[in-house]
């Protein structure tokens, strides 16, 4: 693959977002101290956005990936481990946007990886960041388009890659108003690997080069699950839960919790020893939660004080890394962020533990993965939150349908197993061609 420097045009139009960047940065300053009141990781680092590193932080060659938070870094982990089996000489460095994204990957990767955030996309701090750390291959996860930065890594022919890329009909109406601006950034992209044909579609109709785009599925089917995933949930259970029925609400949002508790309460009168395992999705959320619950007049058990569930009414888990495993610990789930405008979060992780899914419509996020999981008999979707207490009621009635759903879930994401290879795959075709030319 031989490697051609795209032609970047408009540059008057990235001046002047570059501009605007700048006149920007106090009120993003003045918003970072605000977040900062409630998240405390935001008070560190601040550098780091500026592409300022100390000496610890130089790391040369890299292999560079970029998830910004959470959900982004748990689908890179996998192809992480594949690259660095692939190409054991060169480092690789993660990069996140969020304290939380930030937390995960330390968590989970430890030393084996570089972390630092990904500086803002404005012309000196992109390239303070590409000369400290010179990557041989940018890999970018799922949607995230700098203008500057795509830029940067032309100008210095750093293979580009953007990796189970998704693109919404929202943002592609947005990206459309930009014309021929998102265009040229696009051009300096060398691989778009799309989850889907409407996701390639979609990016194609913003400008990308089609002969650049490629559909090569979901990596987040190939999740990465320890032989012993399932007892693990089942000693979960019983220590925390006991014989108690449990329904888990995974990655609410403001607005959600509330919905969630009302349902609670009326799925109750039917199944009064129902456990609810509530998991909000932003930590600074998570005493708030806690307090509406004990408004609502629930007893409550946090996940964070090591308190058993064996007696409460509701288990908070107010602690970060461990919703898959208490996927494997519950029978029946509800999907937060898509009974309000957020987009919905990954149904796969829920649907391999083999329980029923259940979504509101708000799944632009993860329209496809959800549409194709209710198709396979591994979900139901609800119009509102009135319709919540109704399911659960059902599914906790019928035993036999239960069952049948978690059992279609887990062999639709089994079925769908494979992305991961294709994009390791690609991404090694990148560092090849960039080595034949370095």
């Amino acid at each position: 693959m031989a490697w051609s420097k795209p032609k970047i045009g408009c540059w008057p139009v990235r001046i002047v977002y570059s501009v605007i960047f700048y006149l920007l940065v106090p009120l993003i300053l003045l918003r970072m101290a605000w977040r900062a009141r409630r998240e405390p990781g935001y008070r560190h680092r601040w550098l780091e956005r500026f592409g300022l590193y100390g000496k610890a932080s130089v790391v040369r060659g890299v292999v560079w990936f970029h998830a910004v938070s959470v959900g982004e870094s748990e689908a890179a982990f996998p192809l992480i481990r594949a690259m660095r089996r692939r190409f054991p000489e060169m480092p690789v460095l993660v990069t996140t946007t969020t304290p939380t994204g930030s937390a995960r990957v330390k968590a989970v990767m430890g030393d084996e990886v570089a972390h630092v955030y990904l500086p803002y996309d404005l012309p000196d701090a992109v390239a303070r960041f590409l000369a400290n750390f010179q990557p041989r291959l940018a890999v970018i996860m799922e949607t995230e388009i700098w203008p500057n930065l795509f830029h940067a890594c032309s100008k210095r022919q750093i293979p580009l890659a953007i990796v189970n890329a998704r693109l919404s009909e929202r943002s592609t109406k947005g990206y459309k108003r930009l014309g021929s601006f998102t265009r040229d950034t696009l051009a300096s992209v060398k691989l778009i690997a799309a989850q889907t044909q409407a996701d390639a579609d979609r990016f194609v109709s913003v400008g990308a080069n089609p002969d650049q785009v490629a559909v090569t599925g979901n990596i987040k089917y190939d999740i990465e699950l320890p032989d012993d995933y399932f007892q693990q949930g089942l000693v979960l259970r019983d220590s925390l839960f006991g014989k108690r029925p449990v329904w888990i609400a995974a990655s609410t949002h403001e607005g959600e919790e509330s919905l969630v508790l009302k349902a609670f309460s009326e799925v109750r009168v039917a199944h009064p020893e129902l456990l609810l395992v509530l998991v909000p999705r932003h930590p600074p959320r998570f005493d708030k939660v806690a307090n509406l619950c004990v408004s609502e007049g629930f007893t409550l058990s946090r996940r964070s004080l090591n308190e058993t569930a064996m007696q409460a009414d509701i288990f908070l888990v107010d602690t970060l890394g461990e919703l898959r495993q208490f996927y494997a610990a519950s029978d029946i789930t509800f999907i937060g962020g898509s009974l309000v405008p957020i987009g919905g979060h990954n149904v796969l992780e829920a649907a391999i533990a083999g329980i029923p899914v259940i979504f509101g419509t708000h799944m632009f996020n993860f329209l496809e993965a959800g549409r194709r999981l209710i198709e396979a008999g591994g979900a139901i979707q609800i119009s509102d939150g009135d319709k919540l207490a109704g399911v659960v009621i059902d599914l906790l009635h019928d035993f036999n349908r239960n069952l049948r759903m978690g059992e279609n879930g887990k062999e639709f994401v089994e079925a769908g197993r494979g992305a991961l290879g294709r994009v390791e795959e690609a991404l090694a075709g990148l560092v090849d061609a960039s080595r034949s030319i370095g």
